[in-house]
């Protein structure tokens, strides 16, 4: 069993397409999507269309939950996350906002190596990052709390991976917006074989000009497109 993880594709249907191109080379037997279809990027319509229509599995991010429920902006913020986030409310179709609205908050797959966990943030949260960098007692106890052999969580936009114990965790990092210093779409794939779980992390090009065109097209913060570009924040 081959499964491909993806998460925070923040609205950039050039990165995912091109996605698309990649796993239709490489075989999995299942795709994931990790949580934040919208946010950053300047086409979250047709994002949530293309996921919905590929019948791929999704869980709810914190981007998502943002724009689909009735939150409120951050007290005090107007960064540009939060722009992008008021804007992205007004384009979606009342279709494309009930679709967020019903997205779970994560979930779970029995594969030959055992149980593997998905989620945004946290296990019931999307907004609660796990620190895949923190002491190896805490991701320990996490790991026996939720008895799963591979857990994979994002929101940071970085691919990245660990292993502690028997329990693999995985961060797929950003289709839409990477910020590891590349550009380019980040797709991990978990071989569920054998005895141990196998992770490739892979970065996928696309059309990254045209992806910063439609920013600035929709009068969207220029520093998105910037990190569109370049693969860094800053």
């Amino acid at each position: 069993m081959r499964l491909a993880f993806i998460s925070d594709l923040h609205g950039n249907i050039h990165a995912l397409t091109a996605v698309k191109r990649f796993l239709t080379e490489n075989i999995v037997n299942g795709v994931i999507v990790v949580g934040d279809l919208v946010g950053y990027g300047a086409s979250p319509g047709p994002v949530i269309d293309f996921v919905k229509r590929e019948g791929w599995v999704t869980a709810l991010g914190s981007s998502d939950m943002r724009v689909a429920i009735d939150l409120g902006l951050r007290s005090g913020r107007q960064g540009v996350a939060d722009q992008v986030l008021t804007w992205t409310k007004r384009v979606l179709s009342p279709d494309q906002l009930d679709y967020l609205r019903r997205l779970p908050p994560g979930g779970r797959v029995t594969t030959p190596v055992g149980r593997v966990r998905y989620f945004h943030g946290s296990p019931h949260d999307p907004e609660t990052r796990i620190d895949l960098m923190a002491p190896e007692r805490e991701l320990e106890a996490l790991a026996e709390t939720l008895a799963a052999r591979v857990i994979v969580v994002a929101g940071s936009h970085v691919p990245f991976t660990r292993v502690v114990g028997e329990t693999t965790f995985v961060d797929p990092g950003s289709v839409g917006l990477s910020l590891n210093h590349e550009p380019g779409a980040d797709v991990a794939i978990v071989d569920c074989i054998g005895r141990k779980p196998k992770v490739s992390l892979h970065k996928v090009p696309y059309d990254y000009a045209s992806s910063a065109f439609d920013i600035m097209a929709w009068n969207l913060p220029p520093v998105i497109a910037d990190v569109i570009r370049t693969g860094r924040m800053g």
